[in-house]
């Protein structure tokens, strides 16, 4: 017995490779016992080159029913109440009150465009209702220059990078100030200076795109991560699994974030998979995961700042799956009151809201009060309100952008469309709202 703890010491190395004459004896007895050992685990350890395990002599299914399923990790309540005090991430006031002001000036946000929607003021939108700890808690524990790739209902992390309200306002009405030119469907953001790649539309098409990101950052060696974003809708399609296992076999510093909200737009979790929740797929793929309370910021920051550090340290990828639930409908094409019940709506937004949650930690603390909340939501409403009408009074971008910026030199064919495109505006010119662009 003293031989196999001995062995895995520096000590018994020495003891193998010493003087001969005088401990001879001794190492022969220890390589005896090495090679029973090797002989005795080569008998229970299975060494396939696909996996290493255990034999087993009973035939045995693994049922899912079995187990009680990955656990969630938290650090608040409900009330604010921190559990473990070895678990608050001890951050500042200043940085713990901009995290409450940008889920709040989110929120506002959300109200006003999704309004400005139903009055057809700009074509689509999408809220962010219930998931804003989700975005603000892992957007904190991020360095500034780590490369996000969002979904489409990642705003928050954007507002928290600082993306500005006139921004976000631009984009939404496709106006001559939008970054993207008008070219993409509104909340399809993007900003190349605050490492945010632009959104697109197609379901989790940035996923292997992330991880081939996160392959370069990793030659690069520049310390710094790759975050993908998605829900646990976009996990059933073929770019996630080609992700997963890209990013676990080439060894790549990528955060895989999964927004677990229980719909994927109108289906329920229970008619989307059947599995221990998306957490599960990690093990599976090699990757260290952690499930977490996608509710409470602080458990997000705690368990993104963790993956992170890893990423960083030891190149390999980490699964996040955050539970939370999505209030609001999927988007302004969606109507949720025919999947789901008002009640169950009104219950998660009643009684265990991110925001509320997190003020009420604030407020525990006793830097943030009800004065002060007031005061505050009134000013967000007309921040956003103010942004608001400074872009709709915007000119939308020239027509002819939308021949630009696809390719680096314009070839013929679309010239010869663009000249087509020129004649015929200036032909009907009378036909289109003209004054409503910027000249050409």
């Amino acid at each position: 017995m003293a031989a196999r703890v001995l062995r895995h010491s520096k000590c018994a190395r020495r003891l193998i490779h010493p003087n001969k004459s005088n401990f001879a004896a001794p190492a022969l007895q220890i390589q005896r016992h090495q090679h029973a050992d090797q002989n005795e685990m080569n008998e229970t350890l299975a060494q396939f080159p696909g996996a290493k395990a255990k034999y087993t002599e009973k035939l045995e299914f693994l049922q899912p029913d079995v187990y009680n399923g990955i656990p969630i990790y938290r650090v608040m309540d409900r009330n604010g109440v921190i559990f473990d005090q070895t678990q608050d991430p001890g951050l500042s006031d200043e940085e713990l009150l901009k995290w409450y002001k940008s889920m709040t000036m989110l929120n506002t946000m959300d109200k006003i465009l999704y309004e400005s929607q139903r009055q057809g003021r700009i074509s689509f939108y999408m809220t962010n209702y219930g998931e804003e700890a989700t975005h603000i808690g892992s957007a904190a524990a991020l360095q500034p220059k780590d490369l996000v790739y969002g979904q489409y209902r990642e705003a928050g992390v954007l507002m928290h990078r600082g993306f500005t309200l006139d921004e976000f306002m631009n984009q939404c009405y496709g106006n001559h100030e939008d970054g993207g030119k008008g070219k993409q469907m509104p909340v399809h953001y993007g900003c190349r200076d605050l490492s945010f790649v632009t959104i697109s539309s197609p379901l989790a098409t940035q996923m292997p795109q992330a991880a081939g990101s996160a392959y370069a950052f990793k030659r690069a060696q520049n310390g710094l991560v790759v975050i993908c974003y998605f829900g646990e809708g976009a996990a059933s399609e073929g770019d996630a699994h080609a992700a997963f296992n890209f990013a676990a076999t080439l060894e790549c510093p990528i955060i895989f974030f999964c927004r677990n909200n229980g719909y994927a737009i109108s289906t329920p979790v229970q008619d989307q998979y059947r599995g221990d929740g998306i957490a599960v797929r990690g093990p599976a793929y090699g990757m260290s995961t952690i499930r977490v309370d996608g509710n409470d910021a602080l458990a997000v920051y705690n368990a993104t700042a963790a993956a992170r550090d890893i990423a960083v340290k030891e190149n390999r990828p980490v699964l996040i799956e955050a539970m939370t639930y999505r209030i609001g409908h999927h988007s302004t094409s969606d109507d949720s009151s025919a999947y789901r019940s008002v009640d169950e709506v009104r219950y998660w937004n009643q009684r265990d809201h991110p925001i509320t949650r997190f003020y009420n930690y604030i407020q525990r603390k006793g830097i943030w009060s009800e004065e002060q909340d007031k005061a505050w939501k009134d000013d967000t409403r007309k921040q956003v309100l103010q942004a608001f009408a400074r872009a709709e009074k915007r000119l939308k971008p020239a027509w002819s952008e939308m021949f630009t910026e696809v390719y680096d030199e314009l070839p013929e064919d679309l010239k010869r469309q663009k000249e087509e495109m020129e004649a015929h505006v200036k032909m009907y010119k009378d036909k289109y709202p003209l004054s409503n662009y910027e000249s050409s």
